[in-house]
């Protein structure tokens, strides 16, 4: 049994690594500074639960609540997955 527990701590350590790569991307998207303010404003009572978890995601949990987060493609995906629960403006 122990050796079929020695190839799975090797995919596990390999898996740190391949979360290191990605980092960068989100470090140039924090470096550019721009910000979005997001208000829920759609509940989420009925809702599939795909579009529950991507607004906890987001930070957002209750309707006429808040986030100021990064403009990055990733946010703005997610957003696009809840666009009609959420409002987008700008950052001042």
């Amino acid at each position: 049994m122990t050796e079929a527990k020695k190839p799975a701590a090797k995919k596990a350590a390999a898996k740190p690594a391949a979360a290191k790569a990605a980092a960068p991307k989100k470090e140039a998207a924090a470096k550019s500074g721009k910000k979005i303010k997001i208000t829920q404003t759609g509940s989420t009572i009925g809702r599939i639960q795909k579009q529950e978890a991507t607004l906890i995601g987001l930070g957002l949990n209750k309707r006429h609540r808040s986030k100021i987060l990064v403009d990055s493609p990733e946010v703005r995906g997610m957003i696009e997955a809840v666009k009609h629960l959420v409002k987008v403006e700008d950052a001042a």
